[in-house]
Order: structure tokens, then C-alpha cells, then sequence
């Protein structure tokens, strides 16, 4: 199945004293940050590969800790979280030797500088949106809703909550990327014989529920909401992730799922309001044409050209995907 070998993996010591449910580095590949069910983030620095010294360890979640997101830097070493207690919390890097690890405001250097506890159930998954459309996290919770934080000048928050899965759970989040080409609608054509298109910005994000549907949702600058703008159907059991490709002047736009059915689908369409194709992974192939993993698929994951998608399976291991002339292969695997 694996036609290359990865490079050697690195274990790291994280001290976490249960379950590790994520794992993020941030925008320049310099700090790993880390959350499990012993309901603390730790944070480490990485050198070359390695994470190195002692670790930041923030404490003030009351339940397991699922997910851990990185803002864009040019907002600030900005940290969220979410967990099952139902909050999200935002963390600032405020100074070496401010505070210590007892769950207040201020730890090893961190400030949490907001608390969001609009949910009434476990919060699943946070997604931190393209940086040019400014500093906005969206929010999935297993109360069916979704929650997207916009923050304002003088630390002002908008934070509209609106049912999105329910009664269904809400699993996972991703932004689509912010630009977008479109069609002209004049009659010109490129020199190539292409149709003219133009770049437009696109507020939009993908959600994986309970109810075995992706969703996409648009912001209307009419009335200032959030509408369905489509709905992906074609697992047959829950949808554990969502993550959409980035887009860097690759065609068409990828959207890739994992499920609790054993699957991993890629959505894929040529251009805006073109319909959806889905198109399985085959991990047993050539030997096999089934779409089945050996277990449950957790994760899925782009590299940052939207070229290479990661997938994490309940059997504890990763592998790697790329299209290719024969459709999506394998590339590689390895045991996490």
C-alpha cells in the first residue's frame, strides 16, 4: 500500500497524565501545544524538530480538553481552546515568568483573556478563520449549535450562536479559504481560452455532525446571519471530521471527511455552484477496491499546498494521501 517511508518520527514527552486528543504547532512550526483528559494545554518549544525544556502547562478546564487552536500571529501568540465542560477558552502570551500553573488568569506567561460559555454541552472542535478576514473563531459543540466569536477593538466580542446539526452533536469545523475565483460574467475569455474569472472574498466553513451530514455555511451581509448554503451527504454514520484544502492556485476546491462508518471521502467540485463529487479513499488498494479502514477514521488533515491529505485512523496509524494520475494513492503510513 506505502510506496515511500516517512521520515523518522519523534516521540515527545508531554508529561500528560491521560489521553492526548490534540496536537497543534503554530504558524511558524516554533511551539507544539498539546490537550488531553487530564484537562490541562501544555505548551512546548520546538528546535529543530524537537520540543525542548520544560513545558508551559495551563490549567482552568474542569473536563477533558479536546481540541487546541493557533490564531494567526499577526494577532498575537494567541492560543484557543475547547472542552468537554462546555467552554472555550483564549489565551494570550503576555511575558517569560508572569503567573504560575494554579488555574488563574495569568500562568507561566500566559493571560486567559477570554472565557466563552454560551454552550449548554461539550465543545468538539474550534477553527480559527482565514487571517484576512480578521480574528474570528467558530465553534462546534455537542448541543447541536454553532458559536462564531468575532473579536472587536478594545477586546468587544460578537459571538451569534445558531442551531446547525441539532438534536444532532456538532463533531467538527473548517474554513473554506478566503478567496475564491469565480466566473466573469462578461463575455471575454483569457488568452489560454479560459472563461475570465475574478478573486472574490468568501466568508464560509464546513460542519460534521451526528446526523452523518457536512454542512456549509455562508455569512449573509444582508442580514448579518449565518445560512446553509449546501449539504453534503454520503456517510452512513457519524462524521468525525471536516477539513477543506487550502487553496494555493490549485483548481477546483477539495473538501475531505472522515467518519465513524470506516471511510474517508474527498469532495471535490471544478468551480462555485458546480455539484459535488465524492470520491473514497482506497486503503486496501490494488489488492482491494473496498473504502473500509480498519477502524473508525478520527482525523483528517491538509498540508498547507493543499496537496497532501493525513488521515488518522482508530487503529493507530496515520497515512498520507495525494491525486494522482490514477486517482488519490497512498503514499505513505506510519504507526502514531
Amino acid at each position: 500500500m506505502a510506496a515511500a517511508q516517512p521520515a523518522k518520527a519523534v516521540p515527545v514527552e508531554t508529561q500528560h497524565e491521560d489521553m492526548i486528543h490534540d496536537a497543534q504547532l503554530d504558524y511558524y512550526g516554533k511551539r507544539l501545544a498539546t490537550c488531553s483528559s487530564d484537562k490541562t494545554i501544555r505548551i512546548f518549544n520546538v528546535v529543530k524538530g524537537e520540543a525542548k525544556g520544560e513545558p508551559v502547562i495551563l490549567k482552568g478546564h474542569t473536563a477533558p480538553v479536546w481540541q487546541v487552536a493557533w490564531a494567526h500571529p499577526s494577532f498575537g501568540s494567541i492560543l484557543a481552546s475547547c472542552s468537554y465542560d462546555g467552554r472555550v477558552f483564549i489565551w494570550k502570551e503576555v511575558g517569560a515568568g508572569q503567573g504560575k500553573s494554579g488555574g488563574g488568569e495569568i500562568q507561566d506567561g500566559w493571560e486567559r483573556i477570554k472565557e466563552h460559555s454560551l454552550h449548554s454541552a461539550s465543545v468538539n472542535s474550534i477553527s480559527w478563520a482565514p487571517y484576512d478576514l480578521g480574528p474570528i473563531l467558530a465553534c462546534a459543540s455537542s448541543d447541536g449549535k454553532i458559536s462564531v466569536l468575532t473579536f472587536g477593538d478594545e477586546g468587544s466580542i460578537d459571538a451569534p450562536l445558531f442551531p446547525a446539526h441539532a438534536p444532532s452533536s456538532v463533531n467538527a469545523i473548517s474554513w473554506a479559504p478566503s478567496a475564491l475565483s469565480v466566473p466573469t460574467s462578461g463575455p471575454a475569455p483569457t488568452a489560454a481560452g479560459a472563461p475570465a474569472s475574478e478573486v472574490v472574498t468568501q466568508k464560509r466553513f464546513a460542519s460534521a455532525g451526528s446526523d452523518n451530514v457536512i454542512r456549509i455555511w455562508a455569512y449573509d451581509d444582508a442580514s448579518k446571519t449565518w445560512v446553509q448554503d449546501e449539504e453534503i451527504r454520503g456517510h452512513t454514520d457519524w462524521v468525525r471530521d471536516v477539513a477543506w484544502a487550502p487553496n494555493i492556485g490549485l483548481p477546483g476546491t477539495h473538501l475531505a471527511s472522515a467518519s465513524q462508518d470506516r471511510t474517508v471521502l474527498i469532495h471535490s467540485r471544478s468551480q462555485p455552484g458546480a455539484a459535488w463529487t465524492s470520491t473514497p479513499l482506497l486503503p486496501n488498494a490494488p489488492a482491494s477496491q473496498d473504502v473500509h479502514f480498519p477502524d473508525a477514521v478520527w482525523r483528517v488533515s491538509w498540508s498547507i499546498a493543499g496537496n497532501i491529505l493525513a488521515v488518522s485512523c482508530g487503529d493507530g496509524k496515520v497515512s498520507l494521501w495525494k491525486e494522482g494520475a490514477k486517482g488519490w494513492e497512498c503514499v505513505s503510513d506510519f504507526t502514531s
